[in-house]
């Protein structure tokens, strides 16, 4: 074995908001030979990313607590507790939590690299968690921004 098991009990890992939802990192790729990462996200009312499209990875999403709306090109999909979600390379998504009870995620990208942009354009947070203040015009820029680097494409609203 080349590297050492990754372990993170509940309630470890780095904590950040990326557009008012809170990402607990759970496996990066430097933990994973680069193979995939893994994210548990809290998404409260109203939280989620917007319209996107991933060039380099597969995204996908096991709810956990709640539900989520889904977009997938043209398709909606009402998502409660258990259901999975993988989004293909290339595909036009993104989720919304449409209730009025914060929901949870577990989202993996394979190949990994999609994290360090969370890292990159969210904010730390400490350890216990669980809300993240709505992202400003400025975090939005730095996302969008950033968002090329790393072979996304967001879909912003017309001027």
């Amino acid at each position: 074995m080349s590297r050492q098991a990754t372990i993170r009990r509940p309630g470890e890992g780095q904590r950040i908001g990326v557009v008012g939802d809170v990402y607990r990192v759970l496996a990066t790729g430097a933990e994973t030979d680069g193979k995939y990462a893994t994210i548990d996200a809290v998404v409260p009312p109203g939280g989620g990313p917007p319209p996107h499209t991933h060039s380099r990875e597969e995204e996908s999403f096991l709810v956990l607590e709640g539900e989520i709306v889904f977009q997938i090109d043209q398709q909606r999909i009402v998502a409660g507790e258990g259901t999975f979600v993988n989004m293909p390379i290339g595909s036009l998504h993104c989720f919304k939590n449409e209730s009025n009870r914060t929901a949870r995620l577990l989202i993996s990208v394979a190949p990994a690299g999609l994290e360090q942009m969370f890292l990159e354009v969210g904010h730390p947070l400490a350890d216990d968690a669980e809300n993240a203040s709505m992202p400003s015009e400025a975090d939005i820029a730095k996302l969008v921004e950033a968002a090329g680097r790393y072979g996304v494409t967001i879909q912003t609203p017309p001027q």
